[in-house]
């Protein structure tokens, strides 16, 4: 079992930026691939950035790559997000997730454990 916990989130004008963390319990943390989605009201929840366990290489949506970053500190059982230069429309719920899948996949069904969401609101 993990349980994720995130923290970081709030109320930022635009071009600003957040750190996002994501405390995990559990002693296999370093053997999970994490993920952040986010969920912003009326839509989908989506993919934003994922980071492998096996070697800690990282993918990124299209809509993030280049102003979002994930990182991992395994003694501290932790993933962060860091976002720079945030826009409006990154305004959402965001969730960090964990999968015991050695890939990083985009797809919400292939996590196993989910937090419980922090929220990020834009101000333009």
């Amino acid at each position: 079992q993990v349980q994720l916990v995130e923290s970081g989130g709030g109320v930022v004008q635009a071009g600003g930026s957040l750190r996002l963390s994501c405390a995990a319990s559990g002693r296999t943390f370093s053997r999970y691939t994490m993920g952040w989605f986010r969920q912003a009201p009326g839509k989908e929840r989506e993919f934003v950035a994922g980071i492998k366990w096996l070697d800690s290489r990282t993918y990124y949506a299209d809509s993030v790559k280049g102003r979002f970053t994930i990182s991992r500190d395994n003694a501290k059982n932790t993933v962060f997000l860091q976002m720079n230069s945030l826009k409006p429309e990154d305004t959402a719920v965001y969730y960090c997730a964990a999968t015991a899948k050695v890939v990083v996949t985009p797809i919400r069904s292939n996590y196993d454990y989910w937090g419980q969401g922090t929220q990020v609101t834009v101000s333009s």
